[in-house]
């Protein structure tokens, strides 16, 4: 890991101060009947309250700045940051929040003049928005430049945790992938595959590994491209990436998400016939990896062993996140999906860090570093 980055103590004094910090109040909402929004979950919004209590009691004036979804550049109410307003209001009191960053092209552009406009009337910076710094965006990487600025508590503890099982995990060291894509995380693949004792691969990406092995995949989701280097990555493991042996499908006629559709649902080995598709990991790799989670003292997980949005293909997911919950090792869940499944089973609470940030936190494990914080390393 790189070098640290500057801790909040380093801008004092503060008293009478006007410090600009950027959070990452991207909630979800929920469209309500009367045509507001509410938020679901303001965890988001919690999570930035040591930061921006700290620097009202050491007597700063805070501006909070944020995005919110993905507008195109240009104001939109589905948007609006109001229900973030008044949520910030009730948890701190004070807290001036300005509109979704993203209304103007030039956050994402990195526009040096919308980086004047956000800067205007500030004394320093603060970046405590983990979830978007593996973006070069204005108000991630623009501020430093112009303002003493140091990292908020949320981001600190991010690099802390995320850079100390990258660099000095205690072993057995097993990681767990899920998700489509095998391209989406081919360089975390590669960057964990030197430091891992074991690595378990499941979601939409094993069925590409699985062709590479000569498996017919039906009608599984593929990445043709990717086949080779699937199979230049099982001859480097030497045996430390873990796939399914059973794998839960889908018969032809079946919709994902729709059970009242049809389709026959049916546990298979990895020879998955022509029209089926492999939703899941079947029952006996989910034991298979349960036994290996259990035997780990540092555990990564980022992405689902399948699409556990539907019930019919939940299980894999479930049964991995109970043995991650379970086990006696340091448990790290790097945010997106993986967050989501471990909240929907309900066992938030039995993880020691869950990353607010999905992209950044693989980015973080990948590179060793990250935009934002060599903006601040690199501060005026």
């Amino acid at each position: 890991m790189t070098e640290p980055v500057p801790q909040l103590e380093d801008l004092l004094p503060l008293d009478g101060k006007r410090v600009l910090v950027r959070a990452d109040f991207n909630v979800p909402l929920r469209d309500e009947p009367d045509g507001t929004r509410e938020i679901v979950d303001d965890l988001r919004i919690r999570a930035a309250l040591p930061t921006i209590q700290w620097l009202q009691q050491q007597g700063a004036t805070v501006t909070a700045c944020s995005h919110l979804g993905r507008p195109k550049g240009a104001p939109d109410p589905k948007y609006s940051m109001e229900p973030v307003r008044q949520r910030l209001a009730e948890l701190a009191p004070g807290v001036e929040l300005l509109e979704n960053l993203r209304f103007d092209p030039g956050e994402t552009a990195n526009d040096e003049a919308f980086v004047q406009k956000l800067i205007a009337g500030q004394d320093a910076y603060v970046n405590d928005a983990f979830g978007a710094s593996h973006r070069a965006h204005a108000s991630i990487v623009g501020p430093p430049k112009h303002l003493p600025s140091a990292a908020g508590r949320l981001l600190a503890k991010e690099v802390e945790i995320l850079g100390g099982i990258r660099d000095d995990a205690r072993r057995p060291f097993i990681a767990i992938l899920g998700g489509a894509k095998v391209s989406d995380k081919l360089g975390v693949i590669e960057a964990l595959l030197p430091q891992v004792d074991g690595l378990i691969i499941g979601g939409g990406m094993c069925f590409t590994f699985l062709a590479a092995q000569g498996n017919p995949i039906g009608a599984s989701l593929f990445e043709p491209d990717m086949v080779d280097t699937c199979r230049a990555l099982l001859e480097q493991a030497e045996g430390k990436i873990h796939l399914p042996s059973d794998v839960t499908a889908l018969g032809p006629g079946g919709e994902i998400g729709k059970p009242e559709a049809g389709g026959e649902v049916r546990q298979l080995h990895t020879s998955i016939p022509d029209g089926w598709m492999g939703l899941d990991i079947g029952p006996g790799t989910a034991a298979e990896f349960g036994d290996l989670i259990a035997e780990a003292h540092t555990i990564f997980w980022n992405g689902p062993m399948g699409v556990f949005e539907d019930p019919r293909f939940e299980a894999g997911t479930k049964t991995v996140a109970h043995a991650v919950a379970e086990a006696r090792a340091f448990t790290v869940v790097g945010g997106g999906d993986s967050a989501a499944a471990v909240e929907q089973f309900g066992l938030a609470r039995d993880i020691d860090h869950i990353s607010t940030g999905g992209g950044a936190s693989l980015e973080l494990l990948e590179q060793g570093d990250l935009p934002g914080l060599q903006a601040l390393r690199g501060q005026a």
